[in-house]
């Protein structure tokens, strides 16, 4: 355990925390970071919860409690003919929800869902690297594209992509994945 002491002001910081210790006159304040906790002890028996509230100088020592490297998880990278596939599953899929509501896109049904669908392929070969690699990103890119393009039915279309996204991509990501090699 690092024992640094120090003189410096501490600044009215959200993450700080008042700790009482029983075994001296010592208080303290408990800083909480991402990858680092650190016990602040100051040692000016005057100094009350105030200290909160506004920088004070205070002689303190700083105990390092924990210090761990975050570990990061590290999705796969996408897979091409998984992105074809689920590609082509998706134009069908979405094609058929939209013709239940063609009197919104009228001749433009096919367009929109080729919008549609190049956003989504895009998004499959770059980013969706399994479960968890979801974002909702492409579907507010589809939304804003049909807009651009002043093509019918934009929020319709851009809603029945994110709920058929949501309910059968990670899904056949995890078929697809358990599928024996040919």
């Amino acid at each position: 355990m690092a024992l640094y002491s120090l003189n410096f002001y501490i600044p009215p910081l959200v993450s700080l925390s008042p700790v009482s210790l029983t075994k001296s006159r010592c208080s303290g304040v408990l800083v909480n970071l991402p990858n680092l906790s650190l016990l602040l002890h100051t040692h000016s028996p005057n100094l009350s919860s105030s200290c909160f509230r506004k920088p004070i100088p205070a002689k303190i020592s700083i105990e390092l409690l924990r210090a761990t490297a975050q570990q990061k998880y590290v999705y796969p990278d996408p897979i091409p003919e998984f992105a074809e596939a689920e590609t082509q599953k998706f134009r069908d899929q979405l094609l058929k929800k939209l013709l239940k509501d063609k009197a919104t896109f009228g001749d433009d049904l096919h367009t929109v869902v080729d919008v549609c669908v190049e956003i989504f392929r895009d998004f499959l070969h770059k980013e969706y690297g399994g479960p968890g690699t979801l974002l909702v990103e492409p579907f507010t890119d589809m939304l804003v594209a049909l807009r651009e393009k002043k093509l019918p039915g934009a929020p319709v279309a851009a809603r029945a992509a994110i709920l058929w996204a949501q309910n059968y991509v990670d899904k056949d990501w995890e078929l697809w994945n358990c599928k024996p090699p040919k």
